[in-house]
């Protein structure tokens, strides 16, 4: 269990997520294991002491976005909502607990809270996250939660400006330091891919470790495949991209074995924009930026669909890049991606992320995810400086 927490303290480290000196985990082995900054420690241990987990994880984030959505929330509110796709599907929504509430004990109102959710915000402390049977499962739902208040935050930002003291200069901190530059540079890629089986699997994992260490993917979530002749090997679902090695299934093109059942759920999408754009890969990443400009659509006022991300049937445009609407796995993306990404080789899906092609290899498709990242990065910070009181 011990060295469980020590690869996912250094994933939280790698991925810039959290503070070096506020992370800490709770886990159930014979005993209770809890290490990491003591107060944190002291608290995920008290936290998971009244669950039924396995794994519970405690850090102040690196940004601190998620203290100020909820310093911006209504007196009222208890619960932060964003609209991404990952909140929708896996959080529903964020529980908070404002710091004058905390009292001198927090751990039993956060493990009630905890009780129906994945991940709370505490003010002032951090995010906690629970993990029902790993500690895999905790991170996952610390970074989740860490990736849906950074979209949310920039969106609020972005649509009402700065409310509460400190946030401009944070913002500021953000934009100039804690950013950095997201491109291809210095990454290796077999072009044109070879059709051997070890060769394939070899470049997907490798493929999908750049994604995550180029940071344009949060957690396990994006998807990545390549068809050989008859065959698509594609990502396993639940598969933490850096980690593909005996996680990427083959699976027949006309779909004749049961191979599949395993393999990510957006097998379908991938089988058919195969079908129909002739390319040999496909990426599919979470890029934040990109997440973010996604959901803002100049078109709402006055729009009668209220469920923009599935129902939505028009195609817009982000630096020549396709914007659609559509529901994960079997749903609409199978729909909607396949007929606009074979001309301009990527598609962004409405709150969810990037789809990527390549014709003869990865380097196509990573190329494309960056250049789209960077594209929506540079369009958010144009729009934002134009705002006025922000120049």
């Amino acid at each position: 269990m011990k060295d469980q927490i020590e690869k996912y303290t250094a994933k939280l480290l790698a991925d810039r997520s959290a503070r070096p000196d506020a992370i800490a985990f709770a886990a159930q082995d014979d005993v209770l294991i809890s290490s990491g900054a003591p107060e944190l420690a002291a608290l995920a241990g008290a936290t998971l002491t009244r669950l039924n987990a396995l794994a519970l994880v405690a850090a102040r984030p690196a940004l601190p976005f998620a203290d100020f959505l909820v310093a911006r929330a209504a007196a009222e509110e208890d619960a932060i909502v964003p609209q991404d796709t990952e909140t929708r599907t896996f959080l529903h929504d964020i529980p908070f607990l404002r710091q004058k509430d905390l009292g001198d004990d927090p751990a039993p109102e956060i493990a009630r809270l905890l009780g129906s959710r994945k991940g709370v915000i505490v003010e002032g402390v951090g995010i906690v996250a629970v993990g029902a049977i790993t500690v895999e499962q905790a991170f996952i739902n610390y970074s989740s939660v860490f990736h849906s208040t950074f979209v949310k935050y920039l969106q609020d930002v972005l649509a009402q400006g700065f409310l509460v003291p400190g946030e401009a200069e944070a913002f500021q901190a953000f934009r100039t330091q804690w950013l950095r530059p997201v491109s291809a540079e210095g990454l290796e890629f077999k072009t044109p891919l070879a059709g051997e089986k070890e060769t394939i699997l070899a470049e997907i994992e490798r493929v999908g470790r750049y994604t995550v260490e180029r940071g344009l993917v949060d957690s396990f979530f994006g998807n990545i495949s390549a068809r050989a002749g008859e065959l698509i090997y594609i990502s396993q679902t639940a598969a933490s991209l850096d980690e593909l090695a005996g996680c990427i299934d083959p699976v027949p093109t006309d779909n004749s074995s049961t191979t599949g059942i395993t393999a990510s759920s957006e097998l379908l999408a991938h089988r058919k924009v195969f079908e129909e754009t002739g390319a040999r890969v496909i990426l599919h990443g979470h890029p934040k930026f990109s997440v973010v400009m996604s959901m803002l659509c100049e078109s709402k006022a006055g729009c009668a669909i209220k469920d923009c991300w599935k129902d939505c049937p028009h195609v817009r445009l982000l630096g020549g890049t396709p914007v659609v609407a559509g529901e994960i796995g079997a749903g609409g993306l199978a729909k909607r991606v396949p007929p606009v990404i074979g001309t301009t080789g990527s598609a962004i899906v409405y709150g969810h992320g990037v789809f990527s092609i390549g014709r003869e290899g990865f380097a196509e498709a990573f190329a494309a995810l960056v250049e789209v990242e960077n594209f929506c990065r540079q369009e958010y910070f144009r729009r934002f400086d134009a705002q006025p009181g922000n120049r």
